[in-house]
């Protein structure tokens, strides 16, 4: 993970939040979003739900895991992506940029719960839950420079 600047941030409410054991926190892409997040505020975020992690155990039938495809192929809707590439680092975000943030995440839920039926179906609901409660390690092993390199092959 490639983080510019290590500035910590005082939001203790969002730490709280984070951090809280009882709380899960849905994400897509949660292995990036926790390690941000550690950068940033220093709070290990967990318990996490991954509906990217979620459709590739769920979905093997196809490669396409992005929320793109998600929210296409689960709900049969079109989201635009486009502000995914824009500069979220700097000092103001645009009204675009704010719109798409609040709009990434309106579709997690009901995806989810699509999900789990998926999961249970299958018999993977268990493997789901044990990937779920491994990522906030593998976003500590990100940082720590493996993001890459499979560190249990031979």
């Amino acid at each position: 993970m490639n983080v510019i600047s290590t500035a910590k941030y005082d939001a203790p409410n969002l730490k709280k939040l984070l951090g809280d054991p009882k709380v899960t926190k849905l994400f897509h892409f949660a292995r990036f979003d926790i390690g941000v997040m550690y950068t940033y505020l220093n709070v290990l975020t967990a318990p996490v739900y991954c509906t990217k992690v979620a459709s590739r155990i769920a979905r093997t039938y196809t490669g396409h895991h992005s929320l793109k495809n998600l929210v296409k192929d689960l709900l049969q809707l079109d989201i635009d992506k486009q502000q995914q590439t824009t500069d979220w680092g700097a000092a103001t975000l645009s009204p675009e940029q704010i719109e798409y943030a609040a709009t990434d995440v309106l579709h997690l839920h009901r995806i989810r719960a699509i999900l789990d039926e998926s999961l249970k179906r299958e018999g993977r609901m268990e493997l789901a839950q044990a990937c779920f409660g491994f990522l906030p390690h593998r976003a500590l092993l990100d940082m720590a420079g493996w993001a890459e390199e499979d560190i249990f092959t031979h």
